[in-house]
């Protein structure tokens, strides 16, 4: 069994929407609706065995300088495999395409983003996230998520 990571295709939508909202539904994740999906489509990587796919993630372009990692997530099973360290690399790999020098996530994986090079910050820090997404989150005024990033050199 091989495992790949690609760009994600219109035909990926339904399992991509079926997998984040396993996470949404624990409240670990932002629900993204199908509708979302299609039109972000292109900002989505996959990783896929044997033709299923196992885990997703996208960037997000919160400004000039400024990416940050949305629905990072992997099937049962899959966690603790070097999946979602598969997946963040492409991803950045994507972002220094775009020649954009900061990468940032807000999780509750800190330890896994710390593996993969990420640093600790305080999320204020990032205004573009906080009136992009926040300013509509329930937990907007109680966030327990950590903000995390890695300068792209």
């Amino acid at each position: 069994m091989t495992i790949t990571c690609r760009k994600a295709q219109p035909n990926d939508v339904d399992a991509l929407h079926e997998l984040i909202q396993g996470y949404a539904e624990k409240g670990i994740m932002l629900p993204r609706s199908k509708d979302a999906l299609k039109r972000h489509i292109n900002s989505f990587f996959v990783a896929e065995e044997d033709g299923k796919l196992i885990g997703c993630g996208s960037l997000f372009r919160l400004g000039s300088d400024l990416v940050e990692i949305r629905s990072l997530g992997m099937a049962e099973g899959y966690k603790g495999k070097g999946l979602g360290s598969m997946i963040v690399d492409a991803l950045i790999d994507e972002a220094r395409a775009m020649r954009i020098p900061k990468i940032m996530a807000l999780t509750y994986a800190v330890d896994f983003f710390l593996k993969n090079g990420f640093t600790v910050v305080n999320k204020e820090i990032f205004p573009e996230k906080v009136w992009t997404d926040c300013v509509n989150c329930s937990k907007q005024h109680a966030c327990d998520e950590i903000a995390v990033v890695r300068m792209l050199g």
